[in-house]
């Protein structure tokens, strides 16, 4: 009997499954600080417990794309393990925060399948739960992944392509409970730009770039255990490139995007995103934000507000498509989010 595990294939997935992932995971002040080490990081309540504490919060949270990194990373070997390309996310909801010494596990039902019309691959849509040891749950996502068939000869399931919404609406999101921007030090948080200084359409040039090495893409690669060959083995792919992490790229433009937006404190909804063109080592990475809408919440001086992040690998901001409707070859993410703004 085959004791080790070569990851699920096209034709092993059943619509309506739910597998529980392996292995959980305790995270601490360490994990901060390697996110930190590998990002620009540095918006103020994820940083400084006393910020956070004036803001309400117990302590400061882990970092929000951390805590997606370490959930999405439970899912690798199940789902992404012998993954052509991650395709996109819908209806992602960040439900608590996650606090230093909170154990992380997760869990995927598979809501969707549809094989590819060359037949050696297909398309499964996965509707992922993270949850900490109380078993609260902290963060929910939808994403697809195009997933190789072992046997382009195996039936192909019924296809069934799961309806999502195109975005959360304000009343979705969940505002950490205690959340009061009423006493926000702008000078500490680094910005004066309250959420009325933005205006829906208004678009930002993050200015800064940073250039992508293979050694902190292979840290990043490890620190959120992810096991997907095209991330870590140079032979998996015939041009031998390791493809950078599509999360590494959503973080890293995050935060560049704290130029400008500095006080876009907590990421709470993830309405859509796609990893337009792969990103390899040597590549410099900059962003530019679009603000796509802008609504209170129930909390105390706190905004929601809904921003574009678009990652590119050169050129100039604000292009992101081409005459025919495709993404520009330099655009290399392009994320919906919601973010929590003082009044």
């Amino acid at each position: 009997m085959a004791k080790t595990n070569a990851g699920r294939f096209f034709e092993d997935y059943r619509l309506g499954e739910v597998i529980r992932h392996a292995v959980p995971r305790t995270v601490g002040s360490g994990e901060r600080a390697l996110y930190h080490a590998l990002y620009p990081a540095r918006h103020a309540l994820h940083s400084s417990d006393t910020f956070a504490r004036a803001c309400g919060l117990p302590a400061s949270p882990l970092d929000d794309l951390a805590a997606f990194h370490v959930v999405f990373g439970k899912t690798v070997p199940d789902i992404s393990l012998n993954a052509v390309a991650n395709l996109g996310y819908a209806e992602g909801r960040w439900l608590r925060p996650v606090w230093p010494g909170d154990t992380l596990r997760a869990e995927s039902e598979v809501i969707g399948l549809k094989q590819n019309s060359n037949g050696k691959s297909g398309v499964v849509w996965v509707r992922t739960r993270g949850f900490n040891q109380h078993g609260e749950g902290v963060l929910s996502y939808v994403r697809w992944v195009m997933v190789r068939k072992r046997d382009p000869e195996a039936p192909a399931p019924e296809a069934n392509v799961p309806e999502l919404k195109p975005a959360l609406a304000a009343a979705d999101l969940d505002v950490p409970e205690g959340l009061d921007f009423s006493g926000y030090d702008f000078d500490l948080a680094g910005e004066p730009h309250r959420a009325s200084d933005y205006r829906v359409g208004e678009q930002i040039d993050h200015v800064d770039g940073v250039t992508v090495e293979q050694a902190e893409h292979m840290i990043a690669t490890r620190l959120w255990q992810n096991t997907a060959k095209v991330h870590f083995d140079a032979t998996f792919r015939p041009d031998g490139q390791r493809l950078i992490y599509g999360g590494h790229v959503i973080s890293m433009a995050r935060a560049l995007s704290f130029n400008g937006l500095a006080n876009a404190q907590m990421i709470v909804g993830l309405n859509g995103g796609a990893h337009a063109n792969p990103c390899f080592a040597g590549q410099t990475i900059k962003a530019w934000s679009e603000v796509l809408d802008i609504a209170d919440t129930a909390a105390p001086n706190v905004a929601a507000m809904r921003l574009r992040l678009v990652a590119t690998s050169g050129g100039a901001p604000f292009r992101l498509r081409d005459d025919d409707g495709k993404y520009l070859p330099e655009v290399l993410l392009d994320l919906d989010y919601w973010a929590l703004v003082p009044c």
